[in-house]
């Protein structure tokens, strides 16, 4: 499964790691993603959402699930 935000697409991006001697190496930073449970159209499903999209009200989350009996 790909490493992507399923709300807002953001991905990973790559740069350089630059250290004192000005060496360069390959570096890769992966944003913060959560697998949370989702409501849409009254079905419940789990998706992997970044914490910039939990925290801005994108992830609709059910309520409670009812107590068995």
């Amino acid at each position: 499964m790909a490493c992507v935000c399923e709300i807002c697409g953001k991905r990973a991006q790559n740069g350089n790691n630059v250290s004192h001697a000005n060496n360069k190496t390959k570096k890769l930073w992966q944003p913060n993603l959560q697998t949370v449970r989702h409501q849409e159209g009254g079905r419940v499903s789990r998706i992997r959402v970044c914490t910039r999209c939990i925290k801005n009200g994108k992830v609709v989350k059910p309520g409670p699930r009812p107590k068995a009996e």
